[in-house]
């Protein structure tokens, strides 16, 4: 364990030298590394699509198998530290080195929501739970598909993919370790800083190991990113067509990839404080508005109902559901997936959540990211899958033929068209579509490139590169064919692997740190002091 009684603490003096000396460096091995193996992925798959799809398949098959309890363990564990932490005396702990925070709480709540929810926040949340409640999860083997009873246990099998456990792992223990390393010890804002309480700054330069932290961090969350722009290049492609009447062609999907990566480009360079804060802040508006229509013109009470009843089921089952291994073939295309999906963007989501958290308490970080999200996130799940659930339920075959013939893009247009004012509203939830997936390729081109400079404000060319590469790739994959962006999408589950291990060490670190914080901080002490005075006013009160 790395001794730092050793090591030079100066705060915000020592983190702004790091910035002006670092802000153009760039770390041309993970660079070369990251940015290699994507293209190294593109290439081969362009050459020989049947072998690149033999390899991912194998290999996901392998991490599937030996790794998948792993995903659920350290997710689980992820969120119950984080519970302890957060509402526990530790949560006093103010982080980065400032009094006050630096962004307002809407704008902060609304950046998280965006970049973590992604385009998986309506494009799932159709499919999701319509796909449960036509083939029930074997959790609930004893339930009839297609049924009243059926949709409770769909709704709450979606919360477990996107519920707690998947928020807590993208914001709270690897956050609060990146934020003390960064903000308060003065290391790079890198992934390998989430070893920096075993290593000290060995670990931040010229190691091996450290290099490959960061380069495999990147490429997960990079991969991560292109399989959500290919999805949304098929859905707008679908969604345009079926409201619009313009054809579904590649020519199509590339223009909307094209615009989204421009606009995201654009949205990258002009920083957290400026384009991205824009977008999250309208989106989180536009998302409101949508969940208050859909209420109000859609079958309301049956989603208020079917929420609570769903809600608690999951919160009732909450382990059960969590940690279930009786199907493991189910769980490879679910459970699983999801988990491995959200660990991969966990080393990057937790720089980009310190980035934007600074001031902030490890309470405010805990409640807002593994608490209020969740909640948030589930609720929209039922708005949008329970609608097309009751759908189905009213007039079978009206939502599943159009997901059984075109896929998951095709449930929400079938959704929002059997909706008064269907065209308007497809279009809206579309636009919030391309706005969530919008929001995460900015952010993650700006934190990409955080990871490879070290810095909260690296070169505007680099960030650029990443959101035009993560366009290219996405690009290339649909030419090639939808099978390579599932290609793509299972890569994530073998890149989530070795991060996985990664996050593990935060059950150790994260607790650690908070320990060193609340000692620098004084938090036992105030406490203490707290406690006296009290005891004094009531010594005098009884004197009196």
């Amino acid at each position: 364990m790395f001794d730092e009684s050793q090591a030079t603490n100066q705060g915000g003096k020592l983190l702004e030298d790091n910035v002006k000396s670092d802000k153009q460096s760039v770390d041309l091995p993970v660079l070369v590394i990251s940015g290699g193996l994507l293209l190294l992925f593109v290439v081969v798959a362009l050459i020989n699509q049947q072998f690149i799809t033999n390899v991912v398949n194998n290999s996901f098959s392998f991490s599937v198998k030996y790794f998948g309890p792993i995903f659920q363990f350290v997710m689980i564990g992820t969120f119950f530290i984080a519970l302890y932490l957060g509402f526990s005396k530790y949560g006093r702990i103010r982080l980065g080195n400032m009094d006050q925070p630096e962004i307002s709480t809407f704008k902060w709540v609304s950046i998280i929501m965006c970049t973590l929810l992604a385009g998986g926040g309506v494009f799932w949340a159709a499919a999701e739970p319509l796909n449960h409640f036509l083939t029930v999860p074997p959790h609930f083997d004893n339930v009839s598909a297609g049924t009243q009873e059926a949709v409770t246990p769909a709704l709450a099998t979606s919360f477990v993919d996107w519920g707690f456990l998947a928020w807590a792992i993208l914001g709270t223990l690897g956050t609060f370790v990146f934020m003390y390393a960064h903000y308060h010890k003065g290391a790079p804002l890198k992934p390998r800083a989430l070893l920096y309480p075993f290593f000290g700054n060995k670990i931040m330069k010229n190691s091996a190991l450290g290099t490959f932290v960061d380069a495999f961090s990147i490429i997960s969350v990079a991969a991560g990113t292109i399989g959500p722009i290919g999805f949304l290049g098929l859905q707008a492609g679908y969604g345009v067509n079926a409201l619009f009447g313009i054809p579904n062609t590649f020519l199509v999907q590339s223009l909307i990839i094209i615009i989204l990566v421009a606009v995201a480009a654009i949205s990258a360079v002009t920083g957290i404080h400026k384009g991205i804060q824009f977008l999250s802040s309208y989106n989180v508006i536009l998302a409101l508005f949508l969940i208050g229509t859909v209420l109000v013109v859609g079958p309301g009470l049956f989603l208020f109902n079917s929420y609570l009843e769903s809600f608690g089921m999951y919160v009732q089952n909450f382990i059960s559901m969590n940690t279930f291994r009786g199907d493991k073939a189910w769980l490879s295309g679910w459970t699983v997936f999801f988990f491995a999906w959200f660990l991969g963007y966990g080393p990057m989501m937790a720089i980009f959540v310190g980035r934007i958290s600074r001031g902030r308490t490890i309470r405010e970080i805990v409640t807002a990211v593994a608490v209020i999200a969740p909640v948030v996130t589930t609720f929209w799940f039922t708005v949008v899958g329970g609608t097309g659930i009751f759908q189905e339920i009213a007039n079978p075959g009206s939502v599943s033929e159009a997901l059984a013939s075109n896929g998951a893009p095709a449930a929400m247009v079938a959704i929002t068209q059997q909706l008064p004012f269907g065209t308007i509203l497809g279009f809206l939830f579309l636009i919030a579509t391309i706005v969530f997936v919008l929001t995460t390729t900015d952010s993650m081109s700006l934190t990409i490139s955080m990871a490879i400079t070290g810095n909260g404000d690296p070169s505007k060319y680099l960030r650029v590169f990443w959101a035009i590469l993560m366009g290219i790739v996405a690009t290339v994959l649909l030419a090639i064919g939808e099978s390579s962006i599932s290609a793509l999408q299972s890569f994530i589950v073998v890149a989530a692997v070795p991060v996985s291990l990664l996050l593990l060490t935060t059950f150790w670190t994260a607790p650690l740190v908070c320990r060193k914080l609340a000692r620098e901080q004084q938090i036992d002490q105030v406490r203490t002091v707290n406690v006296s005075q009290k005891e004094a006013t009531g010594y005098e009160e009884l004197a009196r």
